[in-house]
């Protein structure tokens, strides 16, 4: 009878364990205005003659007509969504290659007038929710401001921050802080 009585206070316990750990996760992340961005495109290449997912409607919107002028796009997309900006601790100061990247950015979009793009604003995990989420914010805004500054229409712009709830390194140095610290471009069309 203890024994059976042991067994069944292991399981309640586990029980209770798994629930504890379910109740742990992660809150959401508010989005400012309510929308929430579009996801990345897929570029890659997919067989011969399909240029990843993007359908003809797009292309057609786009003014991309022919494939060569597709696939250069897609080289171009690609660049342009995988070079962030990267700030200094607790900053949100453009430094000199911040601006560099944000120069490309500015050609990227003055070639193609009707590509979209959401700037997300990253932290790295030091500081409160509350905190990372403003600070990530004025990062955002930093990249936002340059960009417009810059002659880019603020209407094809579009603002985020995400705090420390998206790192892109996982690890507690300075050199994945470092990686986290970063404004974030994502095109949508």
């Amino acid at each position: 009878m203890q024994d059976m009585l042991k067994r069944l206070l292991a399981v309640a316990a586990l029980g209770l364990l798994v629930l504890s750990f379910s109740a742990c996760t992660k809150k959401a992340v508010p989005v400012q205005g309510g929308m929430t961005p579009a996801p990345p495109m897929q570029t890659a290449v997919q067989g011969s003659g399909a240029t990843g997912r993007i359908d003809e409607a797009t292309w057609q919107r786009l003014g991309l007509q022919t494939e060569p002028e597709r696939l250069e796009f897609l080289q171009a997309m690609e660049k342009f969504e995988n070079e962030d900006v990267y700030f200094e601790f607790d900053s949100y100061v453009l430094l000199e290659e911040a601006r560099m990247v944000l120069d490309r950015k500015v050609e990227f979009l003055r070639r193609y007038p009707k590509v979209q793009v959401t700037i997300e604003g990253h932290c790295d995990e030091r500081g409160t929710s509350e905190y990372n989420l403003a600070l990530g914010e004025r990062r955002a805004n930093s990249a936002w401001q340059y960009l417009v500054d810059s002659g880019i229409d603020p209407s094809r712009l579009s603002m985020i921050s995400y705090g420390e709830e998206r790192p892109v390194a996982a690890g507690h140095d300075e050199a994945s802080w470092a990686k986290n610290r970063r404004a974030h471009f994502v095109i949508h069309f």
